[in-house]
């Protein structure tokens, strides 16, 4: 244990032994201690030191491991009161003493004296004067008065039965020492984290040490809540090999706690081994070994440290900053990165599954933070393998993840928070990870939001979990043990991914791109007015994908009144270029209202399953938000929308601003239109046309009675031409919207339009010069019947949507045909407010009456329109 090295050494006269200094280390017994030099660049020289002509009782030895012949000794009496006696008097204090004999062994016998020089206290004579030791009388010499003294101190004490000489033997001052405990988990239980007085009897490394508690003399090893200090691995042979500044920190922690009395707390027990934190008067050695470089944090015990971890952080965090002992090479997750960069506030503006989000800078930039040391919710195990051939949707189908999304979504979106990086994760290849994707490199960081971690409230409801790191990664959360602890408390609760109860499941319809499914689910939009949605995708300005939480579907949904730029996309003839402010466009829809709760009202949809209506967001039309800032047009759609006026008042400014779609915009003269505004009556200017093709809206196509020889010579030319030189198969590759000629099913070719290419062999064509359907309905019949294939004479009444509103005369009699077919009871009036049509539709309406009474055709059972109320969700 000892070694006879040399320590600081100060001569005296030559005529006396040599007088040296030195600092007891430990006190071996009652008559023995160990004493150490100062440290110089490493842990110092010591050596042991023996009490001449003195002898206290011998301490209490456990039997030797692995011998079964040998047994625990009991302590002799009074030798552990010498023992003590010693210890509190001399431990870690300043000695001088004299060796006054050596054995050939090696064991040296002197006097020893508390202070610099022999002046002070002699430690042999108090042991002698309070009874806890024996002079040895043999040997004595009768010219050395220092042996003279120590007998008649001896018989002065047992004159005053002082310690040995007292009477009955001193069997009480021998201790019941418990070398093993039963169930150390019990024990520890039992003292429910209360202070326990101990004295540290042995110290193994910096962080663990054996202590001997009071009052009931357990002699138990602790180690160290929440840190670990390098060891002395033991090598097969049996030698120990020391890692990098352990006899350093053994060292440390042995010059301030070895046989100290100190107070300890005993933590936690796993594994059958005790964990626990010293406490000293001068302050908590756990801090202290990290503060000094001497430790590093570790997390498996760190979450049953009771002093607080953030403490413990905190002096790590110390070390690493002045680069001390084990961090000498210590090299920063943020090193590389600058202050602003490491810390600032951004605006939230997408939350991204339930790991990550993008931020808004004060630059204007958007970046991707991901919360440091958080795993989202993720199949685990069979789930993983369970229907392969079902698309998969990881918001929805993974069990919380659904939860996770919403709970950041509703608490940051739009919302400033703090963003402090912990580390930059490294890209990864496919190559290195074994198959598992490639990730780019990541920002992880904590973000706070009105002092709360999101990510330890996120892990605290069970709707994440915390990564666990190997010990020397560094690149991890500054409030990890924040984040173990919330995870601690979720699990003993059952919160989210820890509860033992069935996992939510989401049956969330996708009716995007579905024509039937939103065919059947358009009225029940349509009647609900306004109706509560949640933006999940922003395809481009007017476009964006809904998640309708009340119908638990997802839709597309077109904005009404506007035509937005378009963006690029793949068309079957190639990439088709964007239109100017596409991008401008759609980051703005994106800015405010990605993610964010809205109110649409559904109109319509349009042929592909979109839903066309008007999206609103606190308050803010969307579609008059983008012709405000000049990114849209109004479309002449919104003529009979309520929000009619508020879109031209809003284009109107954008207009004079000339910026953006407006910033080559020149004004027409004005007198044109004041033209047009003048017309107050009706002007019938009928001209004769020649109805070609009726259909199902009662939409007709007609040639003018005029032009018709023209069209017949031409279509006479053309045929001509085509026998002539026929077409050559594969040489037109056609396109939406091209001219073309076409071969109808009478086998004769007529000047056509594209709709829609299906494919090279299947494509849908118009015929402009007449129409073609043959399906009818009632009120198509009776037109067809009339005027199909006949002349007669059509005035324009006014413009349309789709095609201009006429009315249809008999070129023989006269009579209308559109008030025939109100008078026969097949169609209904649509009344115009138009001044100048006023007439004609009191006209029509009286003739609906007349219908109505008779009980034709619709008007059957009565007037059907009287269920059109209100609380069926009719709006008038």
């Amino acid at each position: 244990m000892a070694s006879a090295v040399a320590a600081q050494v100060q001569s005296s006269p030559a005529s006396a032994p040599q007088l040296q200094r030195g600092i007891v280390k430990m006190v071996l017994s009652g008559c023995a201690v160990i004493v150490r030099g100062q440290p110089r660049g490493g842990p110092p020289p010591e050596r042991q030191i023996n009490l001449s002509n003195v002898r206290a009782g011998a301490l209490a030895r456990r039997a030797v491991q692995g011998q079964p012949d040998t047994k625990d000794t009991p302590d002799e009496p009074w030798a552990f009161q010498a023992r003590e006696f010693l210890r509190k008097k001399v431990i870690g204090k300043e000695v001088c003493f004299t060796v006054e004999n050596k054995t050939p062994q090696g064991r040296e016998y002197g006097m020893v004296y508390l202070g610099k020089d022999t002046s002070g206290e002699n430690i042999a004579e108090s042991l002698v004067t309070e009874g806890l030791a024996t002079v040895r009388r043999e040997g004595i010499r009768g010219n050395n008065p220092e042996q003279a003294r120590l007998c008649d101190l001896e018989d002065q004490a047992k004159a005053a039965k002082k310690g040995l000489w007292s009477e009955g033997g001193g069997a009480h001052t021998i201790r019941d020492l418990k070398y093993t405990i039963e169930n150390p988990r019990n024990f520890v239980d039992s003292l429910h984290q209360k202070p326990v007085n101990a004295i540290i009897e042995h110290v193994r490394d910096g962080c663990i040490v054996r202590a001997l508690l009071l009052p009931d003399y357990y002699l138990v090893t602790v180690m160290l809540s929440g840190v670990k200090c390098p060891t002395f691995k033991r090598e097969a042979d049996g030698s120990e090999t020391p890692e990098p500044f352990s006899a350093e920190a053994k060292f440390f922690t042995e010059s301030r706690l070895l046989q100290r009395d100190v107070q300890i707390i005993l933590e936690s027990c796993p594994n059958q081994v005790i964990l626990g934190t010293i406490l000293h008067p001068n302050g908590n050695i756990t801090e202290l070994l990290l503060k000094e470089g001497f430790a590093r944090c570790v997390d498996w015990s760190m979450a049953v440290y009771t002093q607080g971890a953030e403490k413990l952080r905190a002096a790590e965090r110390s070390a690493k900053e002045r680069k001390v002992r084990i961090w000498k090479d210590y090299v920063a997750p943020t090193a590389n990165l600058d202050q602003k960069d490491r810390q600032f506030v951004a605006k939230v503006m997408q939350v991204m599954n339930a790991d990550a989000i993008v931020v808004k800078l004060n630059s204007g930039e958007h970046k991707t933070i991901h919360l440091s040391s958080i795993r989202p919710p993720r199949l685990e195990g069979e789930e993983k393998n369970k229907d392969k051939d079902k698309r998969f949707r990881p918001l929805y189908d993974i069990p919380y993840m659904f939860e996770a999304r919403e709970f950041l979504r509703k608490k940051l979106i739009g919302k400033k928070v703090n963003v402090t990086v912990d580390y930059i994760r490294a890209a990864t290849s496919a190559m290195e990870t074994g198959g598992v994707p490639a990730f780019p490199e990541r920002t992880c960081a904590t973000v706070t939001i009105g002092g709360i971690n999101i990510a330890e409230a996120l892990i605290s409801k069970g709707l994440a979990t915390v990564i666990r790191y190997r010990q020397d990664d560094d690149q991890r959360s500054s409030l990890y043990d924040e984040l173990l602890a919330a995870e601690a408390r979720a699990i003993k609760n059952g919160k989210g991914l820890h509860s033992k109860k069935e996992v939510p499941i989401h049956r969330v319809a996708d009716i995007s791109g579905e024509t039937q499914k939103a065919k059947q689910f358009l009225p029940f939009l349509q009647r609900a007015g306004r109706s509560e949605a949640v933006v999940e995708y922003v395809f481009s300005g007017s476009r964006l994908k809904l998640y309708m939480p009340k119908e638990t579907c997802l839709i597309t949904f077109l904005l009404a009144g506007i035509e937005c730029p378009r963006g690029s996309r793949n068309m079957p003839g190639g990439m088709q270029v964007a239109e100017p402010y596409s991008e401008e466009a759609t980051f703005f829809t994106k800015e405010l209202v990605l993610q964010r709760e809205v109110e649409v009202e559904v109109e319509s949809m349009d042929k592909a399953g979109n839903f066309i209506g008007w999206l609103h967001i606190e308050g803010v039309n969307l579609s008059v938000a983008l012709v405000e800032n000049a990114l849209s047009k109004v479309h002449f759609t919104a003529e009979r929308s309520s929000y009619y006026k508020t879109l031209l008042s809003a284009e109107e400014t954008a207009r004079q601003r000339k910026e953006k779609l407006w910033a080559n915009y020149e004004e027409k003269p004005k007198e044109e239109v004041a033209q047009l505004t003048e017309e107050k009556e009706r002007v019938a200017k009928y001209r004769a046309v020649y109805v070609t093709e009726i259909t199902d809206g009662l939409h007709f196509y007609a040639q003018d009675v005029e032009t018709g020889t023209k069209l017949e010579s031409l279509m006479e030319s053309m045929r001509g031409e085509i026998a002539a030189q026929p077409p050559v198969e594969g040489s037109f590759s056609p396109r939406r919207g091209d001219f073309c000629i076409a071969k109808f099913g009478d086998g004769e070719w007529y000047r056509a339009r594209i709709e829609k290419v299906e494919s090279p062999a299947k494509v849908h064509v118009y015929y402009i010069d007449y129409g073609n359907d043959d399906a009818r309905t009632d009120a198509v019949d009776s037109v067809v019947r009339d005027i199909q294939n006949t002349q007669c004479l059509l005035n324009v009444e006014y413009s349309g949507i789709v095609c201009p509103h006429v009315t249809l005369q008999f070129a023989d009699s006269k009579d209308d045909v559109g008030l025939g077919l109100v008078k026969e009871g097949l169609v209904m009036v649509d009344v115009r407010k138009e001044k100048h049509l006023q007439k004609m539709v009191t006209e029509y309406l009286n003739g609906q009456e007349s219908a109505k009474s008779a009980r034709l055709n619709i008007w059957r059972y009565g007037d059907f329109r009287d269920d059109d109320a209100v609380e069926f969700g009719y709006r008038r």
